[in-house]
């Protein structure tokens, strides 16, 4: 409807202008009237477009094929994409055969002018340069990739293997056995020396007892009070002998603890490894039965296959 009206409005004003005489006005107002028609035109069109557009969304929503239609696109922008790379490598191979295509045109012109030995020692030349370089940047490849290789290998040979790290573990073991052993002799001649020690100063204190009483021993036993002070000393002397005979006699106690305990731990030992024995003696007898009836059923199974045969 809009259309008619303003194709109307067109058409009484070009009446009306021709009426009056005036050619130009009219041709400016029919200009104007087009761009006007042109512009509702694609207003019209833009808002049909995107009509189209909504409903397709709507029918594509209604149908649930969203993913589908995202792919499309995806796959579509991936053509754009491929187009575009092909384009560009089609360019650059006509631009290396125009290239090259030049070069031949050169060469041959050079030929054809009678300059056929300069241009292959040229050319030549040229190619002796170019392949020197190949053989640089090859060789320099080379010796970073053999630096890469060596410090590999290094790396490698710093892990230890198997072998050794079994090899490691027993030598470990058998120094471990060795300080252990030495531990337990270093203990025993440290008990035997602070032993020896103690009875090396019971025995100064009893000879210098001894000596006191027997230096003093004359003149305190005359005296009463000297016979007191004498039995005094003579009691502190036998509570410091009993102290230290209590104090041996729990050192005694707790070795004996000690040596009852390693005594019970090595008979538990004992008794676990007679058990492996047996357990073990047990296995070998079980595998050599079962290695017994496999060689039979094998026999059996081999003859019941020749009479098959037969």
């Amino acid at each position: 409807m809009e259309k008619e009206y303003n194709s109307d409005e067109v058409c009484i004003s070009g009446k009306e202008e021709c009426a009056s005489g005036q050619p130009e006005v009219m041709v400016t107002n029919l200009k104007a009237s087009i761009r006007e028609l042109s512009v509702t035109l694609n207003e019209q069109r833009k808002c049909d477009v995107k009509d189209t557009l909504q409903q397709l969304q709507e029918r594509i929503s209604a149908e649930g094929v969203d993913v589908s239609v995202q792919e499309l696109i995806q796959l579509l922008r991936s053509l754009k994409d491929l187009e575009k790379e092909e384009s560009e490598v089609r360019s650059n191979c006509n631009a290396r055969r125009s290239a090259l295509e030049g070069a031949v045109h050169d060469l041959k012109e050079s030929v054809a002018k009678g300059h056929d030995g300069e241009i292959q020692e040229e050319y030549l030349d040229g190619l002796l340069v170019e392949s020197l370089d190949n053989l640089t940047s090859a060789k320099k490849e080379l010796a970073a990739t053999l630096r890469e290789i060596v410090s590999l290998k290094r790396q490698i040979d710093d892990v230890p293997c198997q072998s050794e790290l079994l090899q490691y573990e027993r030598r470990f073991s058998e120094l471990n056995v060795c300080i252990q052993e030495k531990l337990q002799q270093t203990r025993k001649l440290y008990a035997t020396y602070n032993a020896l020690l103690e009875i090396k100063d019971l025995m100064l204190k009893e000879t210098s007892l001894l000596n006191s009483i027997g230096s003093q021993f004359q003149d305190v036993i005359g005296r009463p009070a000297g016979r007191v002070k004498l039995i005094d000393s003579m009691e502190g002397v036998m509570k410091g002998i009993q102290q230290k005979i209590g104090k041996v006699q729990l050192g005694l106690l707790e070795e004996q603890r000690l040596r009852d305990a390693s005594k019970e731990k090595y008979l538990a030992a004992a008794a676990e490894q007679r058990k492996c024995y047996t357990v073990l003696r047990a296995f070998q007898e079980e595998c050599t039965e079962n290695e017994r009836l496999r060689s039979q059923i094998s026999v059996v199974t081999t003859s019941d296959s020749k009479e098959g045969v037969e």
